[in-house]
């Protein structure tokens, strides 16, 4: 059953302006992120761009927002294959739990100056 549906969009020049703020991208970003990212180059704004709205997807999708989610709590990572996945910690698994649900489906996609993304929550 699904118990949340959440998307959001991100402007990758908001980013590109985040990278240049010391000490900014590490209160949003899980340290995997960061360093992931930070190996894609100049790809590296439009990684953290899906990344972040992978998190404010997942608040939509809680109904709750991100009040109260440590927003390093989530970590936006890709399989060996590729696929997206999220893995969460501390607050964000506490607000999780609190819905119900028991799995995240999550999408993303980036072109340019925006990037998406989508999360579905589900319970069993």
């Amino acid at each position: 059953m699904i118990t949340g549906i959440g998307i959001d969009v991100v402007h990758v020049k908001r980013l590109k302006k985040w990278i240049d703020t010391p000490g900014l991208l590490e209160r949003f970003f899980h340290p995997e992120e960061l360093e992931l990212s930070r190996s894609r180059g100049k790809g590296a704004a439009l990684s953290l761009a899906a990344r972040f709205a992978a998190k404010e997807a997942l608040g939509k999708a809680l109904g709750t927002g991100l009040s109260g989610i440590v927003l390093k709590d989530i970590l936006v990572v890709n399989s060996h294959n590729g696929k997206p996945e999220i893995k969460l910690f501390d607050t964000a698994q506490s607000a999780l739990e609190k819905t119900g649900a028991s799995r995240i489906h999550i999408s993303l996609t980036h072109e340019r100056d925006n990037a998406l993304a989508m999360i579905v929550l589900e319970a069993d």
